[in-house]
């Protein structure tokens, strides 16, 4: 069943987590106000890059939109006398920058569509909210025992992916949420195939799962629908947060938030381990845990999202996995994000930086253990264990888990291998955009050493030096020239400065 038109020829597919950067590079005064011309960048390519221009109003509206967060935010204060003096105008320019840093600076605010559509308003015009309602629309035509309640705005953290809370007209009192979503910039699957697999979702079956009540797709999107679950997700509940808030106003800076008890710890971080190895198992990519996609259930944790590898979305933690080569593949993710998700259920909030050079007392040294395995500048460099090879640490090996629901998912042989084709190119993807952040940072690093104060200094005497001894070889040569010259001339040629030596290779410090 198709409820949607297939995207136009040559829509470009956006990859929303590379990093945003914006720096204020001027202002214009014009009769009543100034103007700030910004400097946009994605990720580390100049030529991905573009300019706007912004008025302090405009910042002043984004700064409201973003009050919902509960942070406090460093815009400068407006002025009413005496704003367009040059003196102040520079001022408030690097006020704005330290403001959009800050703001940059945070991984949640970020990654939001308020700062999207402010600094890249061509890639995030869209109201992403109105095209899922209409094709939510399009879809009840041809299944009509569904019900839109309302929409749940803005409580994932994802542009392009909204939801709705529906009910099936002949059992109104049971609520459930339809999650609709565009295509991302790794979807390699063949339509075909994108499809069949999508309309499996509802088959599979494992204690560690949130089932998929019902499930489509076409070219462009899919739509998936789960019961309604008013207990939230396991960030729900180290943050105390309610499921249907807003994702910002529910982690970006919650006034309340509480590590789990060490047995919590132990039993959540088992279940979550299991279903992972069972999905590594069957070949089956996912690279989207955090501790927003695990549904909590009683005292069991269920996995959510399974569609979102299909879709060909990237993951949340991408911008932090993408530093360093040697998690390169979507097993190595996982773990690398259970590391994250460990890390907040020990201390009820995610680190403040990855790797972590040194973690904060925890419930037992097991857990400490376990975070050093994931998430050390050690791990980090030279790569992840296994899922099977955390099951067997002193944290989770004695867990003891007592289910009767016998795990199944049945996914075809020929599909089995469009997956691992489309795992690869997932892989690839991440692996050429790992080599090009480390050859930026290499170059970065160089150029940084070259211009610095030391280096310069270093360079200076280094001339001197190369100068006064060829001041004394030519000294030494001109008795030798005189008498070898049957001309009788003494004159030698004028000394030329020397070239700056080239600086140290700067290999042996090559970044992680």
């Amino acid at each position: 069943m198709a409820f949607m038109e297939k995207p136009p020829a040559g829509k470009v597919l956006l990859d929303d987590t590379v990093p945003l950067t914006a720096a204020v590079e001027a202002s214009q005064s014009l009769q009543s106000h100034t103007e700030y011309i910004i400097r946009v960048q994605r990720g580390i390519s100049t030529e991905n890059s573009w300019q706007i221009v912004r008025r302090y109003s405009d910042f002043d509206l984004l700064n409201n939109s973003l009050q919902i967060a509960g942070l406090s935010l460093p815009l400068p204060p407006k002025k009413l006398i005496g704003n367009m003096d040059r003196e102040f105008i520079a001022e408030r320019q690097r006020g704005l920058q330290n403001y959009l840093n800050v703001i940059m600076a945070n991984h949640v605010l970020s990654n939001c569509e308020l700062l999207k559509k402010f600094l890249d308003p061509n890639n995030y015009s869209a109201n992403y909210t109105e095209i899922a309602l209409q094709q939510v629309s399009m879809f009840f035509r041809s299944e009509p025992k569904w019900e839109v309640v309302e929409p749940l705005k803005d409580i994932g953290w994802r542009i392009r992916k909204k939801y709705f809370l529906m009910k099936i007209k002949n059992q109104p009192k049971e609520r459930l949420v339809l999650s609709w979503a565009d295509l991302g910039p790794d979807k390699y699957l063949t339509d075909k195939d994108f499809q069949c697999i999508i309309k499996l979702l509802p088959s599979c079956v494992h204690p560690y799962i949130y089932r998929v009540t019902f499930a489509t797709a076409n070219e462009s999107s899919a739509l998936l629908i789960r019961t309604f679950n008013e207990k939230g997700t396991l960030k729900d509940l180290i943050y105390k947060a309610k499921p249907k808030d807003p994702f910002l106003k529910k982690y970006c800076n919650p006034k309340k938030t509480q590590g789990l008890e060490l047995q919590q710890i132990k039993t959540y971080g088992r279940q979550i381990l299991e279903v992972l190895k069972f999905l590594h198992d069957k070949g089956f990519p996912y690279g989207h845990l955090h501790a927003a996609n695990v549904m909590m259930d009683g005292n069991t944790c269920r996995l959510l999202d399974l569609e979102n590898s299909l879709l060909g979305l990237p993951s949340f933690y991408r911008s932090y996995f993408t530093q360093f080569r040697k998690i390169n593949t979507l097993e190595s993710i996982d773990v690398h994000c259970f590391g994250h998700l460990l890390y907040e259920m020990t201390y009820g909030r995610p680190p403040d930086s990855v790797p972590v050079d040194s973690f904060p007392p925890a419930p037992s040294m097991a857990v400490v253990a376990v975070l050093e395995s994931t998430l050390s500048c050690e791990a980090c460099k030279n790569g992840m264990p296994t899922v099977s090879r955390l099951l067997q640490m002193p944290l989770f090996s004695d867990v003891l888990l007592t289910t009767s629901e016998k795990p199944q998912f049945k996914i075809p042989t020929k599909l089995k291998e469009a997956l691992r084709i489309a795992k690869e190119c997932i892989e690839k993807r991440l692996i050429e955009e790992q080599k090009q952040i480390h050859q930026h940072r290499r170059l970065t690093r160089a150029q940084s050493h070259h211009g610095s104060e030391e280096e310069r200094k270093r360079r200076k005497i280094l001339a001197r030096k190369k100068s006064k001894r060829s001041a004394v070889e030519n000294s030494e040569e001109q008795p030798v020239k005189h008498n070898s010259n049957n001309s009788g001339s003494g004159a030698s040629s004028p000394l030329t400065s020397p070239s700056s030596p080239t600086p140290p290779s700067t290999a042996e410090h090559a970044p992680l």
